[in-house]
């Protein structure tokens, strides 16, 4: 990946995670990812009063890629204020296995920059995904 687009990724993730509804943690994140043809998609968290119904950033930036018409991240941006490197959740892994490649790189960012870099595999090893459901089909 080259570094305008960690500069795109990043600039996308801190302006989004200013939108975050995050009322109860007060856990601000916001997420972006570049598909396959380089566009930018981004979301931030939504909480919930009913805990279990809130949004990951992640899945919103997803969701954001899928309904722009695209199907593969070629890289996403966890973006959160933290002492250490904010990783998606479990769920979100698995989201980003969906569209994403054991070599997806997963970066992890704080209001000051990059703060981490990861694969997809080396957050999710042997993971399940869609090729494992070709055979069926």
């Amino acid at each position: 990946m080259t570094e305008p687009d960690l500069d795109a990724l990043f600039a996308a993730a801190l302006a989004v995670r200013a939108s975050a509804h995050a009322p109860y943690s007060g856990f601000a994140v916001g997420a972006a990812l570049c598909d396959e043809a380089g566009r930018i998609h981004a979301g931030c968290n939504v909480e919930n009063a009913a805990y279990p119904v809130g949004t990951c950033a992640e899945a919103g930036a997803v969701s954001a890629m899928i309904a722009g018409g695209s199907r593969r991240i070629r890289a996403i941006l966890v973006l959160a204020d933290s002492p250490d490197p904010v990783t998606p959740c479990g769920a979100c892994r698995q989201r980003i296995r969906e569209f994403g490649a054991p070599d997806t790189p997963i970066l992890a960012a704080g209001p000051g920059g990059l703060r981490a870099r990861y694969t997809l595999e080396a957050l999710l090893p042997a993971s399940f995904g869609p090729e494992h459901l070709a055979h069926g089909r």
